[in-house]
Order: C-alpha cells, then structure tokens, then sequence
C-alpha cells in the first residue's frame, strides 16, 4: 500500500471541503463558501472553487497509483 503524503492529505482535505458544500448546497441549498467569503463570484470563492476542483482531477491519479509490497526478507 502506498502511503499519503502530505500533499495528499491537503488535497483529501480539499476534496472534503468541496463534498461537504456540495452537501449543504443539495439538501438545503445553502453554499456555505458562498456564505463565508461574501458571494459565489468574489474572487476568493473562485479560488476556493477552482482549488477543490483541481483537487479532485489530483484526486484521479490515486485510483491509478500502484500499490507497494513490502515483504521483509530474512537472511540465514
């Protein structure tokens, strides 16, 4: 198994953040980024959107990572 680094888990975190509005936005039509940063087109809820979509196309290359075996060898 492959480990996550760092860079992974921010892009994890990212990709959280995007579900979880995502969420809100679908049950109660309330977009939470939209909320905290004055509107859907200021430029920080921009960034904000375009960095959790980038997220999820970095996210594709983890379906594809090959996994790593480590297999401890004992000498005699």
């Amino acid at each position: 198994m492959t480990r996550m680094t760092g860079w992974d888990k921010f892009i994890l975190t990212l990709i959280i953040i995007g579900a979880l509005n995502w969420g809100l936005i679908g049950f109660f039509r309330y977009d939470l980024v939209a909320a905290i940063f004055g509107g859907q087109l200021t430029a920080v809820s921009r960034i904000i959107y375009a960095l959790v979509g980038l997220s999820g196309l970095w996210a594709l290359s983890l379906l594809f990572r090959r996994t790593r075996e480590h297999r401890e060898v004992r000498g005699v």
